[in-house]
């Protein structure tokens, strides 16, 4: 784990030299959630100045005022993402394990209605124009299309891949990315249907998604440790800045123009800005190992990652893939800005 450590020193370092102009983001604190289990997605809520961060099986409701949780919504079944449909009231939670979103009341955080899914939903979105919830499905490689307001399921949506991450346009538009095609899918959300699949070569293993809608791009982060920046209008990949290693999310603050990277193997935070015409990099700050998913604040223009503490990386035998224990009771969330 030193040796590891002293790598990623190195490595950061490297960055730093190599990058356009620092922009000043740093970590500023660290809420404790604690507890056991895995996580996966974190969505922040700037208006109501909530954090809705995944854990096993349960949902932690932070209060990004106080950094104190507030609330919690329990008894899941491997949870992935949650979506917010303010104007509703009303959250939505993938469960991979039951295949299923769980619907729960954003004031009292009670649970409602439990409603059926593709195999292993995986990312969720809201669309705000048709009011629907989007689910996508990893084992089935489809996406599920929910009414918000009545919790009726309208169709499932064959992909053509296996789906990652997710984001919305604001004008009745989803996109997604394919993880083991390199591709991304655009849906139409009214039809519900997929109208434009394209490719995001060089991109290998597209994970996080975050959308631009000022100018028209979306942000893909790649296993190959580059994102990809697609032009929307053209559906084809026009920067492939460098990142960090293991990223996992995306995030996007309209504010700052910039795009965000979380590389939880290099525990980095890469930072992408549109400079002279050209998506770059500008910055790369040290995060913590693990911190791989995150959300960006667009009100405070806060970054949140989600990591740990980890024990000694256990002995692999051959052809396995082995990952350090997460030390119990270490679970916590970074907030970066400024």
């Amino acid at each position: 784990m030193m040796k590891h450590f002293a790598f990623v020193l190195v490595v950061t370092a490297a960055f730093a030299a190599e990058d356009y102009q620092p922009q000043g983001y740093h970590i500023l604190s660290k809420i404790k959630i604690g507890g056991t289990g895995g996580w996966d997605y974190v969505t922040a809520d700037g208006a109501n100045h909530r954090l809705y961060v995944s854990h096993g099986a349960s949902i932690a409701i932070v209060d990004t005022d106080t950094g104190g949780v507030v609330g919690a919504v329990a008894d899941l079944h491997g949870v992935h993402g949650i979506a917010i449909a303010a104007e509703l009231n009303k959250g939505f939670i993938s469960n991979g394990q039951s295949s299923s979103v769980t619907v729960f009341d954003l004031s009292t955080f009670a649970k409602g209605a439990e409603i059926q899914t593709g195999q292993n939903p995986d990312a969720i979105c809201y669309e705000p124009k048709t009011q629907r919830v989007f689910t996508f499905n990893g084992r089935s490689g489809d996406s599920t299309a929910i009414d918000a307001k009545s919790n009726a399921v309208l169709t499932t949506l064959p992909l053509g891949g296996k789906p990652e991450f997710c984001a919305v346009s604001g004008d009745g538009r989803i996109y997604d990315n394919l993880e083991d095609k390199s591709e991304m899918v655009e849906i139409d959300a009214a039809k519900p249907g997929v109208t434009r699949t394209a490719k995001l070569d060089p991109c290998d293993g597209p994970s996080g998604l975050a959308i631009d809608t000022k100018d028209g791009v979306l942000f893909s982060v790649c296993g190959n440790k580059m994102m990809a920046v697609t032009d929307i209008k053209q559906m084809k990949v026009i920067a492939t800045p460098e990142i960090g290693q293991g990223p996992d999310a995306a995030g996007y603050d309209p504010g700052a123009g910039l795009a965000f990277s979380s590389n939880g193997r290099d525990g980095t935070l890469t930072l992408v800005k549109l400079v002279g015409g050209e998506w770059q990099r500008v910055d790369t700050i040290f995060t913590e190992l693990g911190a791989r998913t995150m959300a960006v604040d667009t009100k405070t223009h806060k970054v949140y990652l989600l990591t740990a503490e980890f024990g000694p990386m256990p002995e692999a035998q051959p052809g396995q893939r082995v990952r350090p224990p997460v030390l119990p009771d270490t679970f916590h969330v970074l907030v970066v800005g400024k």
